[in-house]
Formats: C-alpha cells, structure tokens, sequence
C-alpha cells in the first residue's frame, strides 16, 4: 500500500537560485514542511509536485554540487 500523498498547501515554494533570469528551466522547493522537500516546476505550479525526503534532497544536491551529473 502507497503511503498518502503529503498536504502541499503550506508549501513556501521558492525559485531556485540556479533557475534562469529568461524564465527557462526554472524549479521551485518548498522546505518549510516537516520532513519534506517538494519541488515543481515554477513555468506549471499546477502540475505535477516531486516530494522526497530531507536526507534525499540533501543527498541530490550534494551531488549535483558535485558536478555528478554532469550539467
């Protein structure tokens, strides 16, 4: 059984700083929710949310700080 999909309606959502000044490629995290991170992207805020843990977003941003993915 899947776990209930988390309340996103107190998100804070922020733009990333790495987001393009065009409006191009731009995400957007919420970290104000216990435990959570969620992301989206900022050009479709009615779309479909990403919603990981907090020790995996640490983990993911570790790595693209990185250079592991080769961007």
């Amino acid at each position: 059984m899947a776990a209930p999909y988390p309340d996103l309606r107190r998100a804070v959502w922020r733009k990333s700083s790495r987001s393009s000044s065009q409006g191009q490629n731009c995400v957007e995290v919420a970290t104000n929710l216990p435990g959570i991170v969620a992301i989206r992207d900022s050009k479709n805020p009615d779309g479909v949310e990403l919603v990981v843990s907090v020790e995996g977003w640490r983990a993911l941003t570790t790595r693209i700080k990185a250079g592991e993915f080769g961007g």
